[in-house]
């Protein structure tokens, strides 16, 4: 600590946290090619997006149940938990307005959330520990409060799970400003003759739509998973069940071949059942 530092004690605490979550509403300002990518999705996908705006909102109920913790432990989850949340809802609305190419960081920020906790548990919270002791102090140099910015990276926790790990390798790819990945997003009925580029696209895309959703379904289930698991938490018996049985339904979803999903092939992804609309040929694609 310099001499322009002064050290203060602090303590963990929940703040607010939202009544309920509720799915995107109908863009009613929007242009037509949205409107109507909103109204596909709602129709095509209604099923996986009932099932996400359940799991959101226990979480919620969770949380809301606990919100009186104050424990080192639970300010560390709370934290990374929240962001994850965030993420996954500004995710969601942004898949039922067709802009599709804007989710991918957004599920990598929350696929990082995600595997912080559970490199947090590993560790008995130890570097959170660590970090907290001198995590913020005044600094009188520039009279403002110093937070400590406290790099970390959850890499191994990435590692050994090879859910979470398939879809942040996939993803992280897609939001990099990689070449093939950028056709990909942004000229996505091209052909082998010609490239075409639709700029700041919102026409509906099942595929797209599918594996967004998809890769929802999987993080608020992953979440639920750790935050019941670990034991920070008090989780009623009936919260427990109704968790098994909406992990069940996404388990179901999320194994169907009838749906787009990404196979990861000799270090490249090969995406199946890619297609704009319902009624379209399903195809396969090799990024």
């Amino acid at each position: 600590m310099t001499q322009s530092e002064v050290r203060t004690r602090i303590k963990t605490a929940l703040g607010s946290l939202p009544d309920r979550y509720a799915l995107p509403s109908r863009p009613s300002a929007a242009q037509p090619a949205m409107q109507d990518a909103f109204r596909q999705t709602q129709f095509l996908l209604s099923g996986e997006l009932e099932l996400f705006e359940k799991m959101m909102n226990l979480q919620l109920q969770i949380v809301a149940a606990n919100s009186r913790l104050r424990t080192v432990e639970a300010s560390a989850l709370f934290s990374f938990w929240s962001r994850a949340f965030a993420h996954e809802a500004d995710a969601c609305t942004l898949m039922t307005l067709g802009s599709y190419s804007a989710a991918p960081p957004l599920v990598r920020a929350a696929c990082d959330c995600v595997a912080a906790q559970r490199s947090l548990i590993g560790d008995g919270f130890k570097e959170y520990r660590d970090w907290l002791e001198t995590a913020v102090r005044q600094d009188r140099e520039h009279t403002a409060m110093a937070i400590d910015l406290g790099r970390f990276r959850a890499g191994s926790a990435l590692a050994e799970d090879e859910r979470l790990g398939s879809v942040y390798r996939l993803v992280s790819d897609l939001s990099m400003p990689h070449l093939g990945a950028t056709v990909l997003q942004v000229a996505s009925d091209s052909n082998l003759q010609k490239m075409t580029v639709a700029f700041g696209e919102t026409l509906f895309h099942l595929g797209w739509a599918e594996l967004i959703s998809g890769w929802l379904l999987l993080l608020v289930d992953i979440q639920l998973t750790i935050v019941i698991s670990t034991g920070v938490f008090a989780v009623d018996h009936s919260i427990l069940a109704v968790y098994q049985s909406y992990s069940r339904e996404v388990n179901s979803i999320l194994a169907s071949r009838r749906r787009c999903y990404v196979e990861e092939v000799d270090g490249r992804y090969l995406f199946q059942n890619y297609r704009r609309t319902a009624s379209g040929s399903p195809k396969r694609l090799l990024l």
